[in-house]
């Protein structure tokens, strides 16, 4: 009876002892996965920060990289606002020296006057041109104005021969005959289309200075001779004509510009 009871002591005890070797083994187990699993969730926390992060950093650099490509974009295009294109003008409001002689280079080298206004003109002085011309060879050979009467008040011989048809010593028809060959040379369409502006202040000294002659010869035959030549009549008329269509091609389409050292 004893050693039985010793021997349930004992199966009893071992029992016990299994029991708590088992639960000990139980509890290190739960506690080696509650470890690995927090590990697990350290890790995984980990890497997922280390993920926004990553992606913080990402977007980060991208909008590094966008403000260095908008800073680079800006400042191009403003190199390109200020840099004057072709030698324009920037928009900062200055002029480059290129654009100013770009300017003088482009500027025209002609007047605005027309074609057929220059042609009038021309063929206005080679008429006069023409008279001039007769009226010379008649007075220096003393002949016969065709087509004017000798008598009354149109008398082209009297007033051909008169004092008056001198000027300082010099026929009135050899003075008509130079500033008509002037005129030609100004009236003509490459005279018109000079870009120089002393060439159209001469043409309209010229018709100013040939105007006070006309007034002259006008006067002496009315009122000192008494008789009118045809022949003088439309010289007078059409340096009168060539007065009145220069002064106004200057007060229409102006004169030509300064010529710039």
């Amino acid at each position: 009876m004893t050693a039985s009871k010793s021997s349930r002591a004992r199966q009893a005890r071992a029992r016990q002892a299994q029991a708590q070797r088992s639960q000990a083994s139980t509890a290190s187990t739960r506690n080696g996965s509650a470890a690995r699993n927090g590990s697990a969730a350290r890790n995984g926390s980990a890497a997922r920060n280390g993920s926004a992060a990553a992606g913080r950093n990402g977007t980060a650099d991208k909008a590094g990289t966008l403000v260095k490509a908008g800073a680079l974009v800006q400042a191009d295009s403003t190199s390109r606002a200020v840099a004057p294109r072709g030698g324009g003008v920037d928009r900062r409001g200055s002029r480059s020296p290129i654009r100013e002689a770009s300017a003088d280079l482009e500027a025209p080298a002609t007047t605005t006057v027309p074609l057929w206004f220059q042609l009038v003109t021309w063929v206005l002085s080679l008429a006069g041109l023409g008279v001039s011309i007769y009226l010379t060879i008649a007075h220096f050979t003393e002949s016969k104005l065709l087509g004017c009467s000798e008598s009354g008040l149109v008398n082209c011989t009297k007033v051909t021969t008169s004092p008056q048809s001198y000027v300082f010593g010099i026929p009135v028809a050899v003075l008509g005959l130079a500033f008509f060959m002037a005129m030609v040379v100004l009236m003509s369409p490459w005279g018109w289309r000079s870009a120089r502006r002393e060439v159209a202040l001469i043409r309209i000294a010229s018709l100013v200075v040939g105007m006070g002659f006309v007034l002259y010869l006008l006067y002496a035959e009315l009122f000192t001779i008494g008789s009118i030549c045809l022949y003088c009549t439309s010289v007078h008329a059409i340096t009168f004509l060539l007065f009145v269509l220069t002064i106004f091609a200057a007060a229409a389409w102006g004169l030509p510009g300064r010529q710039r050292s």
